[in-house]
């Protein structure tokens, strides 16, 4: 009895030490976590928004792309036998491009030429004897019959030949060679890419609110990124109908290339415009923005917190932004200090006096 009583006093002890040293654990770890103060005031940078006019001119950043381009295949099977142009070869309207061996088919064209030939002069003289009543006009008729089977697939051979033949569709240049000598061509398999970029598209993104700004076959300044000095002529071809998820709508102009076709597929451009307006409008500084592109937002200081505010963009100009709804003039908006800042955080403000 007594041994029981002192195997139970020890495993209680045990059981009360190993309770104090995880409670004292937990103690050691719980110090050595960082917790964060949200009572602790943030250290923030800031402006007070007042009323500026834009700039004399606005811009809209956009990208050109081929006029025409398109991927080459041929019209029926068979081995290449030559290409005869190369990636950045200028091709012509018409061009021979590639040719495929065509020698079975004009063996097929030469002996139904022989049958031809035959047919012919069998027409001729059962048209002797018919008219002499020598044959029935029966055989007349399956002989002129045979003549016009016989020029059918002759035009037929013909047509076939002639695609053997890959001529181009357009003026271009070869921005592919996707097939060389001796490969197989089949219909659907592209062999060439050819790109027409004597004409250009350029594209460009315009704000919702900004759309009556570009009118219809109307024509706009265009400059190249690449080349500065260079400033193109871009008639308004297209306004879309849908919008991105920024609520931008794409607007397409149409423009011709430099002479020397300097300009090519894929490069940058900008469609300049001159603000005839001189009004007001309260801007901020587009890094201020937070939250997403469909419901942008802005902390707004107020009784020394942050407040998340909801804020209309009506457009941007540079490295602003229009706003439209949401602030005020005098609002004190934060620009800086946003790593620990949270919706009603204590901030210590440091006012800045520009944009």
């Amino acid at each position: 009895m007594l041994k029981k009583i002192i195997y139970l006093v020890v495993a209680l002890g045990l059981i009360a030490i190993v309770v104090i040293r995880l409670k004292s654990n937990k103690e050691t770890t719980q110090e050595r976590v960082y917790q964060y103060d949200k009572q602790q005031a943030v250290n923030v940078q800031a402006i007070t928004l007042k009323p500026e006019t834009l700039g004399n001119e606005s811009s809209y950043t956009g990208s050109f792309e081929p006029n025409k381009e398109s991927k080459i295949s041929a019209d029926i099977q068979g081995k290449i036998k030559a290409v005869w142009v190369d990636v950045g070869s200028i091709a012509q309207k018409g061009q021979a491009l590639v040719q495929l061996d065509n020698s079975l088919l004009k063996l097929q064209l030469q002996s139904v030429e022989i049958q031809i030939e035959g047919l012919e002069a069998d027409v001729k003289r059962f048209t002797i004897l018919a008219n002499a009543d020598a044959i029935q006009g029966v055989q007349l008729e399956k002989a002129v019959l045979g003549l016009k089977s016989a020029k059918v697939q002759k035009a037929t051979l013909e047509e076939q030949i002639s695609k053997t033949t890959i001529v181009s569709p357009f003026n271009g240049i070869v921005t592919a060679k996707l097939s060389d000598e001796g490969a197989f061509a089949a219909p659907g398999i592209p062999l060439l890419q050819i790109t027409d970029i004597s004409l250009l598209k350029f594209t460009i993104m315009v704000p919702e609110n900004e759309l009556n700004r570009f009118g219809l076959n109307q024509t706009y300044p265009v400059s190249i990124d690449a080349f500065p000095e260079t400033i193109l002529s871009g008639k308004v071809s297209m306004t879309g109908s849908k919008s991105n998820m920024g609520n931008s709508f794409p607007v397409q102009f149409s423009t011709s290339n430099t002479p020397d076709l300097k300009i090519k597929s894929g490069m940058f451009g900008k469609v300049i415009l001159t603000n005839e307006s001189q009004e007001n409008h309260l801007m901020i500084p587009a890094s201020a923005i937070v939250g997403t592109t469909v419901q942008p937002q802005v902390y707004v200081v107020r009784n020394g917190k942050a407040i998340l505010q909801n804020i209309t963009l009506s457009g941007r100009f540079e490295n602003k932004a229009v706003i439209s709804k949401g602030l005020s003039q005098g609002d004190v908006l934060v620009t800086n200090g946003f790593v620990n800042l949270f919706d009603s955080a204590n901030v210590h403000v440091t006012l800045n006096s520009e944009l």
